[in-house]
């Protein structure tokens, strides 16, 4: 059975992932800067193997990656360093061929698309990126592709929209959930009547592993859409009747994320991006369900459900 490696696994899709592995009783290694931050996401699992790298020391990626077989790159950056992520997918990438790394799958975002062309985005729309992050993701994309193509690697890319799931505070979301749960206002990006989607944490997982085990998985990239359309104010409605409460919503628009960017840097670094807020970049997955032979999707108002009930 082939080595799985999660790199930058603390996060939620890692920690996703995890669980599928877990369900299959697969042993696989999680890898990481911080070796804290990993025993608290999969210190209770025996089948997880800890390890931690050094991006800034070759010798120390190429020993995280020995042995394995196929990578998954999970690593995150500060989103006001998003020039961080071509730098550092090309160590890895040299680790990975240096190591003999058979398969690389990047979980990527829609980023490099830009505005949507179509109701739809598939796997072939044009990647025209307005936004210096959405370059920067373009180019982390390309340096994958390249490297597939030298025959030393196999390497694709999963494409992922926004996402929500239990313990997922690192989501436009979460304020939602807080906000429901203790009966506070919830804070939203707006306009908030836009069709959107938005993929539960927990269906990711056991994508990856079934596209990391499909030899037609490689040498392409690849869409996974979220359950369906729907907006920020219905998806909040929904939150607020589960939990029994009026829905009581505060909406920031794009001159409000200036005003607010004064005072936090993170606010300010979502200015460039609230087109994703104000348009729909919708993902056609069809070709992946296809190779998949079918996709399971939790739908908004089960994910919804235990998003909550994990908050309990």
């Amino acid at each position: 059975m082939s080595t799985i490696g999660l790199f930058g696994a603390a996060g939620a899709i890692g920690k996703s992932i995890g669980v599928a592995l877990r369900a299959d009783s697969r042993p696989y290694r999680v890898v990481g800067r911080s070796r804290a931050g990993l025993e608290q996401a999969f210190g209770g699992d025996p089948l997880a193997h800890i390890a931690t790298w050094d991006l800034n020391d070759p010798a120390s990626i190429r020993n995280a990656m020995r042995g394995v077989d196929t990578l998954v790159y999970l690593v995150g950056v500060p989103y006001n360093h998003f020039e961080l992520h071509p730098q550092l997918t090309r160590k890895t990438l040299a680790g990975a061929i240096d190591e003999g790394v058979k398969r690389l799958i990047l979980i990527g975002t829609v980023y490099p698309f830009g505005r949507a062309r179509t109701a739809r985005v598939s796997e072939d729309h044009p990647r025209e990126p307005h936004t210096f992050k959405g370059r920067m993701r373009k180019e982390q994309e390309d340096l994958v592709m390249e490297a597939g193509t030298s025959g030393k690697i196999q390497t694709t890319i999963l494409r992922l929209p926004d996402f929500y799931g239990p313990g997922v505070e690192n989501s436009f979301l979460f304020r939602v959930f807080n906000a429901a749960a203790s009966g506070r206002t919830a804070d939203l990006i707006g306009p908030i009547d836009v069709p959107h989607e938005f993929v539960f944490v927990p269906d990711v997982g056991p994508v990856v592993l079934k596209l990391g085990e499909s030899d037609g998985a490689f040498g392409r990239t690849w869409n996974l859409a979220g359950a369906g359309t729907i907006t920020q104010r219905e998806f909040a409605e929904r939150v607020f009747r589960a939990v029994g409460r009026k829905p009581k919503l505060r909406v920031a628009g794009k001159n409000m994320l200036r005003v607010m960017g004064l005072f936090n840097p993170f606010m300010r670094e979502l200015v460039e991006m609230h087109y994703l807020f104000s348009g729909s970049v919708v993902m056609d997955d069809s070709a992946l369900t296809e190779l998949l032979g079918g996709i399971a999707k939790t739908s908004y108002d089960e994910g919804i459900r235990r998003t909550l009930q994990e908050m309990r």
